[in-house]
């Protein structure tokens, strides 16, 4: 039980560390790559995988979303994906949607902050 404190702890620092570093002067550019590079392992707590490649980032995304969905009809049909190695407990669908729409919302509502 400590050591799952200790590494929640430790997940908090880092994300928040990360997030006051976007919010010191990224680019909308540099925020949308980093939503996009947070949807993969969103999606791999969901149970699928998406590796993100060197395309354009409105193409990625299309692409990341696309997976996303694929992998919330497989898993709100009842299935559960294999695990495999990994080790943590996955996401409800119910979660990994409001996770998803929340970290892309506040990088969004960031963006139209610095724009106006």
């Amino acid at each position: 039980m400590l050591g799952y404190l200790r590494r929640h702890r430790e997940e908090a620092r880092a994300s928040q560390a990360q997030h006051r570093a976007a919010r010191r002067g990224a680019e909308p550019g540099k925020i949308v790559s980093h939503v996009l590079e947070a949807e993969a392992p969103y999606l791999g707590r969901l149970g699928g995988r998406y590796k993100v490649g060197s395309g354009r980032p409105d193409a990625e995304m299309k692409a990341m979303r696309k997976a996303f969905r694929a992998m919330l009809e497989f898993r709100v049909e009842g299935d559960e994906p294999e695990m495999g190695r990994r080790t943590a407990a996955l996401w409800t669908p119910r979660y990994a949607i409001r996770r998803s729409a929340w970290h892309a919302l506040d990088h969004a509502w960031e963006i139209e902050d610095r724009a106006g």
